[in-house]
């Protein structure tokens, strides 16, 4: 059973509410944000971009590391502003960990959203105590992307989704119960571990996804997670997309290799989840949540207040997009 102190849940969204758009990492163009701004309008929702989103930094990064911060802190602090979604990831986040203190995150609950790089703040939000969103960001709202933008509005507004997840041939059966973690690889395995850490009282269900990396750093990276901190904690794993992965390794596929390294575990294992960077299906992290693995399917519920709503998973219907070019 789950167990350890409770995390706060953000209030559900109404009408009206603000929705701040910032970039905490990369830039991207003005016009993304404009055209995300809509989507959001037609939610029925207000959108309100960050004051130093256009800041173009050493050419990548959406301003400096204090202007990013100073955005993520105007966003929180909002008393108006009820949802907050990152504009892309990239790489930056990391220069935020330290210059938000983890209090100001419990003082202003709200929904934060992102993924990729982002995942390392949504790792800090949940060891903070609050429920965030790894899920699609302003450049994939802008283009009206399905099924994510349609799940993720609903889920703002109080109607989350239970997955039904299709059979995959390295799936491990079983039933799992903790709070759930993740995200892509390489951030995650860069803070899991650190001053940022999630309490030893809290069972987890660890999800991550990775792109453009090679099979040996992929199998080194989750060694590493392994040895980071106590992995019996891990209590069922959810593995996402992989893609435009370098296979230098003789595996057939990145589930194959790391299933293998499993054996030990006597923990469900789901593969094939369309999250990750190329797949945007919203997840919810530090909330808590079941995991139940059969011969012919997965399902992934949340034990959190809302409106349930049986969603199956179709992978044809996954969201296959690529981050901008900067």
């Amino acid at each position: 059973m789950y167990q350890g102190k409770k995390i706060i849940q953000p209030p559900y969204l109404q009408a009206g509410d603000k929705v701040a758009l910032i970039s905490p990492a990369y830039w991207v163009p003005q016009e993304a944000l404009m055209q995300a701004a809509e989507v959001i309008r037609g939610w029925g929702l207000e959108p309100i971009i960050g004051p130093h989103t256009n800041n173009l930094n050493v050419n990548a990064y959406a301003g400096t590391a204090d202007n990013r911060a100073d955005d993520l802190l105007w966003a929180l602090e909002g008393d108006s502003i009820k949802a907050i979604i990152c504009s892309r990831g990239g790489y930056g986040s990391i220069h935020l960990l330290d210059r938000i203190p983890q209090e100001n995150f419990q003082q202003h609950p709200k929904w934060f959203i992102g993924h990729g790089d982002i995942t390392m703040l949504l790792y800090a939000i949940a060891f903070a105590g609050v429920m965030c969103i790894h899920g699609p960001m302003a450049f994939q709202i802008a283009s009206r992307q399905e099924p994510t933008t349609s799940i993720i509005r609903n889920m703002l507004f109080g109607t989350l989704p239970q997955y039904i997840i299709p059979y995959h041939p390295y799936n491990r059966c079983g039933h799992a119960e903790g709070i759930l973690v993740g995200g892509n690889l390489s951030s995650y395995s860069a803070v899991a571990g650190t001053k940022i850490h999630l309490s030893a009282k809290h069972d987890i269900i660890l999800f991550i996804e990775e792109v453009e990396e090679s099979l040996h750093n992929i199998d080194r990276l989750f060694y590493m997670l392994r040895l980071q901190y106590d992995f019996e904690r891990v209590k069922g794993i959810i593995f996402g997309t992989f893609n435009s992965i370098k296979y230098d390794l003789q595996y057939g596929s990145v589930e194959q290799m790391l299933v293998a390294h499993l054996h030990e575990y006597e923990i469900p294992v789901c593969c094939g989840f369309p999250v990750g960077s190329n797949s945007c299906i919203p997840l919810i992290e530090g909330a808590p949540c079941t995991l139940d693995v059969s011969i012919d399917k997965a399902m992934l519920s949340y034990n959190i207040k809302g409106n349930v709503e049986p969603y199956e998973v179709n992978f044809a219907k996954s969201n296959l997009i690529k981050e901008p070019d900067l």
